[in-house]
């Protein structure tokens, strides 16, 4: 979703964690993430990987990425498929299933997961609901800057940096909502053509720059509630906000972790049993306790305290959904026009 590629060869993963791995062999599912969900330990990936291997004898190959660049690598690889289940976040799950990169697949119990949060076409389906936030560090400011205007103020300049749309899936939220704040692209664009005086310069990952924004190094970056929340056990100064428009209103759209079976994946049958593995009930419900994101199943009803926090984040926050198809369908000539207004 965020960060650059984390390449972690079979030979790595066995080290890591799960043993040998070859792609194509009979023991093995491998799986392209965009990243979020491995952060910290424990994290919801690891517990699960190892609790489906240990239910099934089935290791786990993980490779990691951000929300573009793993359905690109797909892509470079579609003559020589190497992975059997892609997890990604929106537009780019619609691409890869636009791309013919992907195949229908009916998971079991899919009746719990709401039918207006999947693909009609049965493609893919949301793994761990999340939504866009803005952070920034708790000890350098005493409060988050109010509005998007605000983060034009001098005071900003090069303490400011945002991930690249069209790149890093955050990124590109940023520029949706966006849209959405200012009421045009028009509009848009010319906010974030003056926002780039402040802006530090383009980044391909989100997930480096809690860091950054901890250490004080910047004051304020994009990210998303899950990883974010994750992350702020190893970056305490970190903070999560939503800037409000010009109406006052703070807004944001869910931007889900969305899995889905890769066409002529070497192991399909295997990875048909991960997806319906992370898809359970069982699974479903550590998915607030440990990944600190929302199930997606309805029959999931968390009480712990980090689904309270969650709950808490999102006061007073308008959410709203995007049409996907659309955003897919404008992409290109989106971050054309971003990268002409932005210098980047």
């Amino acid at each position: 979703m965020k960060r650059p590629w984390l390449l972690l060869s079979a030979l790595a993963l066995a080290a890591a964690a799960f043993g040998p791995a070859v792609a194509g062999a009979a023991g093995v599912v491998t799986i392209y993430s965009a990243d979020g969900l491995r952060d910290g330990k424990p994290n919801w990936y690891d517990t699960q990987f190892e609790a489906f291997t240990k239910e099934t004898g089935i290791k786990v190959q993980y490779i990691e990425g951000g929300s573009g660049e793993v359905v690109n690598r797909l892509e470079r690889e579609r003559t020589n498929t190497q992975a059997d289940v892609l997890v990604t976040l929106p537009p780019f799950i619609q691409k890869a299933s636009s791309d013919g990169l992907l195949e229908a697949y009916t998971p079991a119990g899919v009746d719990a997961i709401p039918a207006g949060t999947r693909d009609p076409k049965g493609v893919w389906y949301p793994m761990v609901n999340n939504y866009f936030c803005f952070i920034y560090n708790g000890s350098a400011l005493s409060a988050p800057p109010k509005t998007w205007d605000e983060l034009l103020d001098p005071k900003y300049k090069g303490k400011i940096q945002y991930s690249t749309p069209g790149q890093a899936g955050d990124g590109t939220a940023l520029m949706v909502l966006a849209f959405h704040a200012f009421g045009s692209k028009d509009a848009a664009f010319a906010y974030l053509k003056k926002l780039q005086v402040n802006n530090v310069g383009p980044s391909s990952s989100t997930g480096k720059l809690a860091a950054k924004v901890n250490k004080g190094e910047l004051w304020v970056a994009n990210g998303d509630v899950q990883m974010n929340y994750s992350q702020m056990a190893d970056n305490p100064n970190l903070r999560i906000f939503w800037p409000a428009d010009a109406k006052g209103q703070r807004t944001t759209f869910s931007e889900p972790y969305d899995i889905a079976l890769v066409k002529g994946g070497p192991n399909s049958a295997n990875g048909k049993k991960l997806i319906d593995f992370l898809l359970s009930k069982h699974a479903q419900e550590t998915v607030s306790s440990i990944a600190r994101g929302y199930p997606s199943r309805s029959d999931v009803k968390p009480t712990d305290s980090n689904f309270k926090q969650l709950n808490a984040y999102m006061e007073g926050v308008t959410v709203w959904t995007p049409d996907w198809d659309a955003v897919l369908r404008d992409l290109k000539g989106d971050v054309a026009k971003w990268h002409e207004v932005t210098g980047s």
